[in-house]
C-alpha cells in the first residue's frame, strides 16, 4: 500500500540541491472503497489534475519531486490529522480533533463536499475507515516528504520546499468570500511571510512575471499547517505554495489539458532554473 501511494522523483544526474517539492493533489488513483454518493466526473473537479506532470522538471534542475497518487477528497495529505470533520465520524474518534476553516466548509481532511452544494457522502464513515486511510496513504506520503526534508536539511543545513497547487477559477467563491477582484494567474502563500524568506519569494514572483503571468501574494490562498511546519526561516528551513490557476493549462469540467499546456510547463521549466540558481547560491560549495 505504501508504495502505491506516492511517486518519489529524486535528482536525474544533477548535483542534488536542497529542494523539494511535493505535488499532494494531482492524485488519480480512486481506491475501490471510496464508495461516494457523486459520479466520479464530479469527484474529479477536486483534483489538482497534472500538477505533478507540469513540474516534472523538479529532478532535471537537482531537485526533489513527491507526488500523490491518491485523490485528495478521498484524504487529503496537506491538511493535519486533527483538521477532520466530526460530524463525518460514526463514532467516537480516539484524539481531540481541531477542524479549521477549511474543514468547516468540506475541505479538512477527509472532504465532505466537491463545492458548496454536493455532499460526497450519504453516510458517515467509521472509524476504522478513516483510520486505514491514514495508515495506508496519508502517513506514507507525508513519511516520504518528511524524509526528504529531513535528509536535504540535515546535508545542507537548509532547505527550500515547494508545495504544487492549482486553483479552480471560482476559488472566490468557493472559498466564501465576496470581492470583484480577478482571481491571480499564480498565487504564492507564504502564510503572510512566515514560512519562507523573502528574498526566494521574490525570486519566483519575479520569473513568473517575466513569463506574463500575474502573481498575488497569500490571496486567497495563504498556505495550509504543512508550511508553518516545515517552514522556519530563522532556521534556513523555507516552504512557499505555488497555487496555478487551472484554465492556464486545462478544462476544468474535463480535466483535460488545454492548447496552453505546454506553453505554462515551458515557462516552469524556467521558473525551476531560476530556483535551482538561487538554491545552489545559497548553499555555495556544500555537497550532499
Amino acid at each position: 500500500m505504501a508504495e502505491s501511494s506516492y511517486v518519489l522523483s529524486r535528482p536525474e544526474n544533477k548535483r542534488r540541491l536542497p529542494l523539494v517539492c511535493d505535488s499532494p493533489h494531482s492524485g488519480t488513483n480512486y481506491p475501490s472503497d471510496f464508495r461516494s454518493a457523486l459520479p466520479f466526473a464530479q469527484l474529479r473537479q477536486t483534483e489538482d489534475t497534472d500538477i505533478d506532470a507540469l513540474w516534472a522538471g523538479v529532478p532535471a534542475v537537482g531537485g526533489t519531486l513527491v507526488s500523490a497518487l491518491f485523490p485528495r477528497c478521498y484524504i487529503d495529505p496537506n491538511r493535519a490529522l486533527e483538521d477532520l470533520d466530526p460530524s463525518l465520524i460514526a463514532g467516537t474518534w480516539p484524539v481531540p480533533l481541531a477542524p479549521g476553516p477549511k474543514s468547516k466548509l468540506g475541505y479538512g481532511l477527509i472532504f465532505s463536499k466537491v463545492d458548496a452544494h454536493n455532499m460526497i457522502y450519504d453516510r458517515q464513515l467509521t472509524v476504522q475507515e478513516i483510520q486505514q486511510r491514514i495508515d495506508h496513504y496519508w502517513q506514507p506520503y507525508r513519511s516520504a516528504l518528511d524524509e526528504e526534508i529531513r535528509s536535504s536539511y540535515d546535508a545542507f543545513g537548509s532547505v527550500w520546499h515547494l508545495n504544487l497547487h492549482s486553483m479552480p477559477q471560482n476559488a472566490y467563491e468557493r472559498l466564501g468570500i465576496k470581492t470583484d477582484k480577478p482571481l491571480a494567474d499564480f498565487v504564492l502563500g507564504d502564510r503572510d511571510g512566515t514560512t519562507c524568506e523573502p528574498a526566494f519569494v521574490s525570486l519566483v514572483e519575479e520569473s513568473l512575471r517575466s513569463c506574463g503571468y500575474s502573481v498575488a501574494r497569500n490571496d486567497p490562498y495563504k498556505g495550509v499547517a504543512l508550511l508553518e511546519q516545515i517552514g522556519q526561516p530563522a532556521q534556513r528551513r523555507h516552504s512557499l505554495q505555488i497555487e496555478i490557476r487551472r484554465p492556464l493549462y486545462m478544462h476544468e469540467a474535463s480535466r483535460e489539458r488545454n492548447a496552453d499546456f505546454d506553453k505554462l510547463k515551458l515557462s516552469l521549466d524556467k521558473t525551476l532554473s531560476d530556483v535551482a540558481l538561487y538554491v545552489q547560491s545559497q548553499v555555495g560549495g556544500q555537497k550532499a
